[in-house]
Parts: structure tokens; sequence; C-alpha cells
């Protein structure tokens, strides 16, 4: 027999999980069509390795339009000794997304294993609905919980996946007429080194970082111990957005070994910062290895590297163009195609903060929005340098009559 009551039930307190870089998605740098959802508190006092039953739904994702309903069935595994009253509530701390749910009690020894729940969305927004299990040692509710995702339109949705899209098209073309310029001049003058192999090392330890969280099976459960109610935050598009960026920047290395370069080379600063990454990621790596820390804080290791270079790789390039009074040899299609990259990322997540009321993703992580605007800002300081201070201006002058203009010549 299943009985039902109608105490109400407190909010368990919300934790928001902000997945650093990138992330990112894709962020950081990156490119990523899915938002990312609220986790929740673990109810640790529920997850008893001794449970003989499970309570779990078998479908842990809903879409729902506001005004209906939707019937959602949840099961109970194996047998349970004495009587368990399930409560449910949700992680929302702002407004609430659904209608109370009744209590359910499973009477112990009785044959009915199931119970069905209708969920009745009362406002737009993003929300987990939890179970908890008195007592809590009867079942294990650990997998009893379902993302609720209330929009504003479908069709928002629709406009959210287009402009994800073309956004991942522009930033990965936009390794592209940098690489035809360098092979057309056969020259990579005008290009920053410190520029080039910062970027380099950004998206190696990029690539990493989904390819583990995404492709480990070992690094995936810790991630999911961690947060147990969420969603793995790399997609297949942004390994393969990571992966095809390096090498992008490996051909334009290459092209700095085959092609002029003056007389350019990595700068002192560069060669430190790659030295004290390198240093760290070692001691990470050894700290891992023998278990002091674990995988998953690696990887979120390398996303703060990718993050700290995403803020500093433009500065080499931008003061270049200014000692030399010149974008020459620096393709202006890579910032244009960048700027449009940015802008729409930008102008995806404000899509998505609307249809589903939950601008805290914008605003509540400010370190995503903060880097897609950071990068902007330098793309419109590339055009302006390209287009308005330096428009026209030779790449480089021969200096006392030298036959081969040389990077000193160039700063002259």
């Amino acid at each position: 027999m299943i009985t039902t009551s109608t105490s109400s039930i407190s909010s368990t307190a919300m934790y928001t999980h902000v997945l650093l870089l990138i992330i990112g998605a894709g962020v950081i740098s990156g490119v990523t069509a899915v938002s990312p959802m609220k986790t929740a508190v673990v109810l640790q006092d529920q997850v008893t390795k001794g449970n003989e039953s499970v309570c779990e739904f078998k479908n842990h994702d809903l879409r729902i339009a506001l005004g209906l309903s939707h019937n959602v069935t949840l099961y109970i595994n194996g047998n349970i000794e004495e009587n368990v009253t399930l409560m449910f509530t949700t992680d929302s701390n702002a407004t609430e997304i659904l209608r109370e749910l009744p209590n359910v009690t499973f009477v112990a020894e009785e044959m009915i294993n199931q119970t069905l729940l209708t969920v009745t969305p009362i406002a737009v927004g993003k929300t987990v609905l939890i179970t908890k299990a008195i007592p809590p040692n009867m079942t294990d509710v650990s997998k009893a919980f379902v993302r609720v995702v209330v929009p504003h339109s479908d069709v928002l949705d629709y406009v959210s996946d287009a402009v994800g899209w073309i956004y991942f098209v522009a930033w990965s073309v936009s390794f592209y007429p940098q690489t035809f310029s360098n092979w057309r001049r056969k020259s990579v003058i005008g290009l920053h080194f410190d520029f080039l192999s910062l970027n380099t090392v950004g998206f190696l330890v990029y690539s990493i970082f989904n390819i583990c969280l995404f492709g480990i099976p070992y690094i995936e459960s810790e991630y999911f111990k961690r947060h147990p109610y969420g969603v793995n935050p790399v997609q297949l598009n942004d390994v393969i957005f990571s992966v095809h960026a390096f090498a992008a920047c490996c051909i334009q290395v290459f092209q700095c070994f085959i092609y002029d370069r003056g007389d350019q080379q990595i700068s002192n600063t560069a060669k430190s910062i790659f030295s004290t990454v390198g240093l760290v990621t070692i001691v990470m790596v050894i700290l891992a290895a023998a278990s002091v820390v674990p995988w998953l804080d690696f990887l979120y290791y390398l996303s703060y590297v990718k993050l700290f270079i995403t803020l500093i790789k433009y500065i080499p390039q931008a003061y270049y163009n200014y000692r030399r009074k010149s974008t020459s040899g620096w393709s202006i299609g890579n910032i244009l195609l960048d700027f449009t990259g940015g802008a729409l990322s930008i102008a995806q997540m404000i899509i998505i903060s609307y249809n589903y009321n939950d601008w805290g993703s914008i605003f509540g992580d400010p370190t995503k929005f903060g880097l897609g605007l950071f990068s902007i800002i330098f793309d419109v300081f590339f055009m302006v340098q390209h287009y308005i201070l330096y428009r026209g201006n030779a790449g480089y002058q021969h200096v006392c009559e030298s036959p081969t203009p040389s990077h000193e010549d160039e700063l002259l």
C-alpha cells in the first residue's frame, strides 16, 4: 500500500558548480552549446553501502513546457525491512520551479515497487528534483533525482543551437587565415612568437582536460562523485574543437621553422612562464600518481593554466603591433572570426539565460562571461590598430641598406 501526505518540505541548500574553462567549453576558450546545470548538495546520510534496496528514476532528464504536467515513475528495487517515506525537494534557492510533491510511503514486505509522480512546473527555469528517504538506511536514493528544465520557448532553443554551431565554425576556421598568410608570404614575420607559443600551450592543456574528462571513465566517475546531480560539462564538440585548435597551432609552429622569421624568438618572459607551468605540472602529476591529490584536481589545474594563458596571450601581439606601428603579417581574418565567435558565444549565453530564467549562469559565474568579453575587447583593439591607427603602414623598413629585413628593423 502507498500512502501520501502533504507535509511541507524545506528546500535543501543549493550547490552551484562552476566549471573553470573551460571551460570551455568551450570555456574559456571555448565552445559549447550546452548550458551547465545547477547541481545540488550531496545528501550523504542517504547513501549507505549496506542498503538492500535502490530507489531510482530511470530517466534523469525532463523537459516540460510551462502550463503542462508530466508523469514520471519512481522505482524501488529490492526488499525493505520497514516502512520508508520518500520526501521530494529541489535545489532552487530563489524561485520555486515545481509544484510541491506529496510524500510517498512504501510499506515493508509489500510487492508494490513503483509509484507515479506528477511533475507540474509553476515557473520557468532549471532545477533538480531530489529524493530523501526516512529512515535513510533502508534504501539508496542516490539515483532518485531528475534534472528538470522549463523553457520560455522551444524556438529559442533552436536559435541557441544554431548560434552555437555558427560560433563553433567561426572559432574553428579562425586559425586558417594566419596559416594561409604565412604560406603565401613564405614568412612568419608579423606573427609574434609569444602569442603563438602561449596559444599552443593553452590548447594543449585544454585538449588534455577535455579528452580526459570526456573519454576516461575513471575521471568521469570522480566528477560524478562530486556532482552526482550534474551532467558532464565536456561534450564531443569541445574535444573536437580543442584538438583541432592545437593541431592548427602546431602547423603554424612548423611554419616558423621553415619560413623567414627574421630574428624573432620567444621572449625570456614567456620562457619563464612555460618553465613555471612545466615544473608545477610535473609536481602535480607526481602527486596525482601517488594518490596525494585526485586526478580530477590535476585536470582542474590544467584548466587554471588555460584560464591564465587566455588572459595574457593577446598582450605580446598587441604590443608588437604598437612597436612596429603596423599589423603587416598579422592576419586580420583571424581577429574578425575570433570576434564573431566571441560575440555569438556571449549571445548564446544571454539567449539561454533568458529562456530558462537562469541569469545566474552569467552573473553568478563571471569567469566564462568575463573571458569572452575580454577576448572581444582585444579583438576590437586589434581592429582599431589594423583599420585606423596603422592602416597602410608597411610591415618593415630597410634600415642601413640591409638586404634582408630583420625583426630589429621592424621595431625600428
